[in-house]
């Protein structure tokens, strides 16, 4: 029987952070992953501190930004590699009525970091009311961070390759299989509709397709374009073009209107011609108030989850791992707009 302080169920970035933290603190853990493509490994890694509709922020943007930069130092130290793609936001203007509107954001307090004054016009792309550019945004190349982070722990003996069975969980004595553990996180994502501890959590699908293009033209590297959706490159020559957002047609194939909605928004821009090369979905875990669950469970006190990341993965997965940690191991109280408990 192997004594471990942490059990984690999943790979996502709910499960790799926390991972990281345990790191950071010299406790034993492993985390089980089923080797399945989770929606965090096929997101486009957006780090992006506006709300790019309404360019409006959101609640601690500014501290997930520091925090996430400071986490992948740390990360860089063990793997060796860095994988923050500075590649800021460029938003394209749909009329003259969206500059002035970010112009007059941009003079607010808690937007002036984030929105720049001054307009950039691209030259390979449709922008006939130039583009605004997001200080402080960037990418994660989400590849090298899943591949890097996922190849340290099994290196390190802190992976175990296999799809984790709820029922050889004992409760009582805290084991699982070969395991002693102090306490079991759940990172699933959607994955944790199956779990019978925790399935009962407010967490609601969101299914997103991306295309992966040949475009003839190829952006420069250092750009993300935004106009409906997210335009990039790739490592291997194609581009990145995404997601989109559909609560309804939850069944676990490729929708052909989502992809027909990808290919007309980026031919409206785009003024040359593209492949569409590959095509990805995955099921989003969000939450109606838009914020994440982190909480200890009702009866078992040693069993958790961190779940509902949403749209911003990376960010919240990044900054509230901290959060969750301070819970578990410094009795510091979780705030209560992502606690588990305000459900209650």
């Amino acid at each position: 029987m192997q004594n471990v302080d942490y059990i984690i169920v999943g790979d996502g970035y709910a499960a790799l952070f926390f991972a990281h933290q345990l790191l950071l603190n010299n406790k034993s853990f492993v985390v089980f992953s089923e080797g399945k493509k989770s929606a965090s490994q096929i997101s486009a890694g957006i780090i992006n501190p506006v709300v790019l509709k309404k360019f409006t922020t959101f609640w601690l943007a500014q501290d997930q930004i520091d925090f996430l930069k400071k986490s992948l130092k740390e990360v860089e130290s063990y793997t060796n590699e860095n994988y923050l793609i500075e590649s800021p936001i460029h938003r394209i203007f749909h009329d003259e009525n969206e500059q002035k509107l970010w112009l007059k954001k941009s003079a607010n307090d808690d937007l002036k970091n984030f929105l720049d004054e001054n307009f950039d016009h691209l030259n390979i792309v449709k922008n006939d009311f130039d583009t605004g550019k997001v200080n402080q945004s960037a990418r994660l190349n989400v590849q090298g961070f899943f591949d890097g982070l996922l190849s340290y722990l099994g290196n390190n003996g802190k992976l175990v390759k296999e799809k984790f069975n709820y029922s050889e969980v004992n409760v009582i004595d805290s084991t699982y299989k070969d395991f002693k553990f102090k306490n079991i996180l759940f990172c699933e994502g959607m994955g944790v509709k199956e779990n019978p501890y925790f399935s009962n959590i407010e967490v609601i699908p969101n299914k997103g397709h991306h295309i992966r293009v040949k475009l003839s033209e190829s952006l420069p590297k250092d750009i993300t374009i935004k106009k409906k959706h997210f335009l990039f490159p790739l490592e291997n020559g194609l581009h990145f073009y995404g997601g989109t957002y559909d609560r309804e047609q939850l069944h676990h194939e490729i929708d052909d209107s989502a992809v027909e909605q990808l290919q007309k928004g980026l031919s409206e821009f785009y003024p040359n011609d593209f492949e569409v090369k590959e095509i990805h979905f995955g099921f989003r875990p969000t939450v109606k108030d838009r914020r994440p669950i982190l909480g200890r469970h009702s009866e078992h006190y040693n069993f958790y989850v961190f779940n509902g990341l949403g749209a911003r993965g990376i960010l919240n997965g990044c900054y509230f791992s901290k959060t969750l940690f301070d819970f578990i191991e410094n009795n510091i109280p979780l705030p209560k707009e992502i606690s588990i408990d305000r459900f209650k």
